[in-house]
């Protein structure tokens, strides 16, 4: 039996097909060609490829149509994607359908070589489930095609091959989690852990223990030594997500690690150095929380390196009909009901919802959606009445012409902080805005209730 990998190379240029399969050939492997992706799929029923290197341009099926089919049909292929036209939405596209990486033309056949030898190693280094985490946090779980997260895609492609601390800010439910598992997954770190802390969820007694371990006997109730977040995180990635409800003091103690690579554990003497990277996410504004002495400021440039800015839901409205047909397959997959689609007026007011929770309320709604339909397909009448309503209510709103700014946006804001009597919470959801958001724009335009 040949064990040599076995490449298929699809493109309708034959010029390349036949350079490229040469130039294969004498690196040892086995080269199948097709000019076409109806042909490429005829092949494939008899050529057990393990790699495929396609074109995108071609008549017919494209490069991305044929990637969809093959990541369907042949899940175990890995897809190199080759094109000519360097559009970060033409690559975007390819990484969430499932291709292994793009390479552009003209071709850098070292780079081809390079990364077939790199998924030939993954394959035979690395254990199944390894596999699966690389291909379910490269993009595909974050959904999107607005023009916002194809930006957000570029710089998790860029920062994660590299070690700089990283902020991912944006309101609750926005996906900033997600946005941390893909840069880790993306990152030469990715065989080691990514550990996740919710600094939120802890309290000021807890939170040193969890982030840098304990003793035995250093507090009552530690009753044998412990290791934090940053030791099990040696070598990988830590999250630290809600960074700004992190107590003021372990801020200066997250500060030291950051300097100096090293800590001890509570109770302890012993200095331990760890390699961690680090990822930090939150919906406050921390420059509001810095000016209320609430955030260390040498701290927000430490983390902040490189900054991504998670845009909410209703930024990016368009992505709510491909959001909503992904829910809709996963939860009919997990509650195992056919249900075939969305109609177009439940889209319609999807659409027309502000909706505060982001894309984890969108989410439960989907999901509650599938639980209760009884048809083949999600109408407007199993929809929650908040939504429906809302849907034919035109809220307020701060996208106002430029030009009428800042006298326009102030007595905007006035005038809903008047309405709501001054509470931000409300006022904020009222105008579709974060807290901190109303927050730094009150100081801004120097507003008050006195």
């Amino acid at each position: 039996m040949d064990d040599r990998v076995k490449l298929l190379i699809v493109d309708d240029e034959k010029g390349i097909n036949n350079l490229l399969s040469t130039m294969m050939r004498e690196q040892g492997y086995m080269v199948e060609t097709a000019q076409c992706s109806e042909e490429a799929l005829l092949k494939l029923e008899a050529y057990p490829a393990d790699i495929v290197i396609s074109d995108v341009m071609m008549p017919k099926m494209n490069g991305l149509e044929l990637l969809k089919k093959i990541k369907k049909q042949y899940p175990d292929i890995q897809v190199l994607i080759i094109t000519s036209y360097g559009s970060i939405e033409n690559a975007v596209k390819a990484m969430k359908l499932g291709a292994f990486d793009y390479v552009l033309k003209p071709l850098d056949f070292n780079l081809v070589q390079m990364l077939i030898e790199k998924i030939v190693t993954q394959k035979k280094s690395a254990p199944i489930q390894h596999d699966e985490i690389m291909e379910g946090h490269r993009f595909e779980n974050i959904i999107g095609q607005d023009e916002k997260m194809f930006k957000i895609y570029e710089t998790i492609k860029q920062v994660a091959q590299t070690n700089v601390s990283v902020l991912i800010t944006g309101e609750s439910g926005t996906g900033k989690e997600l946005i941390a598992e893909a840069i880790h997954f993306r990152s030469p770190r990715r065989d080691n852990p990514i550990i996740k802390l919710n600094c939120a969820a802890l309290t000021e007694g807890l939170i040193n223990s969890e982030l840098f371990g304990h003793e035995k006997g250093s507090f009552t109730g530690a009753i044998a030594t412990k290791k934090g977040s940053f030791e099990l995180a040696d070598g990988g990635t830590i999250f630290l997500d809600e960074i700004g409800d992190m107590p003021v003091s372990t801020q200066i103690s997250l500060l030291r690690i950051l300097e100096s690579g090293s800590f001890a554990r509570v109770g302890g003497t012993d200095t331990i150095t760890v390699d961690t990277r680090i990822i930090c996410a939150t919906n406050r504004d921390l420059l509001s929380s810095i000016d209320d002495r609430l955030f260390r400021e040498d701290l927000y440039y430490r983390i902040n390196v490189v900054s991504i800015n998670v845009p909410s839901l209703r930024e990016r409205k368009s992505d709510i009909p491909i959001l909503s047909n992904y829910f809709l397959q996963k939860y009919s997959q997990e509650i195992q009901k056919n249900i075939a689609g969305i109609s177009r007026t439940s889209i319609d007011v999807l659409t027309k919802y502000n909706w505060p929770g982001n894309v984890r309320e969108l989410s439960n709604v989907i999901k509650n959606a599938v639980v209760f339909c009884k048809n083949r397909q999600i109408d407007e009448d199993i929809l929650p009445d908040h939504i429906k309503h809302a849907s034919q209510i035109t809220p307020y709103t701060l996208s106002l012409p430029s030009r009428s700014l800042p006298l326009a946006e102030s007595a905007l804001i006035k005038m809903v902080l008047q309405e709501k009597n001054w509470n931000l919470n409300q006022a904020a959801k009222e105008l579709c805005i974060a807290r901190g958001t109303l927050y730094s724009k009150m100081k801004k335009y120097n507003l008050s209730k006195s």
